[in-house]
């Protein structure tokens, strides 16, 4: 069987080698694409193939309803092959969830972690009222969970290695639970909204910009009756409690990966970051993608920059 990976579990050298060749017999290409060249060089196993099939202890997906301040969220969890328990990742998606990051999240499985992810209140179809308050508390929620829940699921749980990854609002969410519980293993921010500088804009562009994502009156319903108005209203209430500026302690104390696009939040996702690393025992790694904000030609580049840091920082199961 040929063997395109090294023992690290990225693509071997001499294969690398001899696709430039073949692209360059074939049509005529001289060098490759930076995001190509980096796809091949740090691309882990499990971001491009599949594992084999472990009989006795199968990868499964399993639906939760998960317990959150009086209702039930919908929720998947993806259990890793393996006998276990596994480290486990939850998994946050941003306003208003049209980007969930599957992809990263069957990657996640595929390298030996476990992947809880769901809609937040009044999301998709969960029970509830949807607000950004809700979204951290079931946040933290589905961290409990994680944490204390008891059943088969949930003996499969390494709770020692709990990461929190969260994109867009979702990585706000992420900045939130990892400021706040001491015990996370780690925290990456996926172009995280810096949802309390928001605040600094005026009311009507705040309206704009979350009704631009929400398309509430483009006939679309994703978070209920909750109306952009009303989110604009609770970001200018929390201006002072949701600044990133009260993160960085907090965040400190996990290692801590932000990853930015060419997007709006990339300057203060980077002052952020910076402000981690000021402090002394902060572990910070900072990468950026050149793409847009759902990463949509940098998937692959994505999913390893996260499978990477995971495998240096968190010390996955490999």
């Amino acid at each position: 069987m040929l063997n395109f990976f090294s023992k690290s579990g990225t693509v071997n050298k001499f294969w690398e080698f001899n696709l430039k060749i073949v692209l360059i017999a074939v049509y005529g290409i001289t060098c490759l694409p930076t995001s190509l060249t980096y796809a091949l060089a740090d691309t882990p196993v499990a971001v491009v193939a599949d594992t084999v099939r472990d009989r006795q202890h199968p990868a499964t997906a399993n639906v939760i309803a998960l317990p959150s301040h009086g209702v039930t969220l919908n929720a998947l969890f993806l259990i890793a092959a393996g006998a276990g328990p596994h480290p486990t990742v939850l998994l946050l998606h941003g306003l208003p969830g049209f980007e969930q990051n599957m992809d990263l999240a069957r990657a996640l499985q595929r390298d030996g972690w476990n992947v809880l992810t769901f809609h937040y209140r009044g999301n998709w179809g969960t029970p509830g009222r949807y607000s950004f308050g809700h979204c951290i508390e079931d946040a933290v929620s589905a961290l409990e969970w994680l944490h204390s829940s008891t059943g088969e699921s949930a003996a499969m749980i390494d709770r020692t290695r709990i990461v929190v990854i969260g994109h867009s609002l979702g990585g706000f969410a992420a900045a939130w639970a990892g400021t706040h519980d001491p015990t996370l293993a780690g925290v990456a921010l996926i172009s995280a909204l810096p949802l309390g500088g928001l605040a600094a804009l005026p009311r009507d562009s705040i309206v704009q910009a979350i009704e631009s994502n929400v398309l509430n009156r483009s006939g679309i319903h994703t978070i209920g009756d909750t109306t952009s108005e009303e989110l604009a209203d609770e970001i200018i209430a929390h201006r002072n409690s949701w600044d990133f500026n009260n993160f960085s302690a907090g965040l400190a104390t996990h290692p801590l990966l932000v990853v930015s696009s060419n997007d709006p939040f990339q300057k203060a996702d980077m002052v952020l970051a910076k402000d981690v690393e000021s402090h002394s025992d902060a572990h910070v790694k900072i990468v950026h993608l050149e793409t847009d904000h759902s990463y949509n030609d940098q998937r692959i580049a994505l999913e390893s920059v996260i499978l990477n840091w995971l495998h240096e920082a968190v010390k996955s199961v490999r």
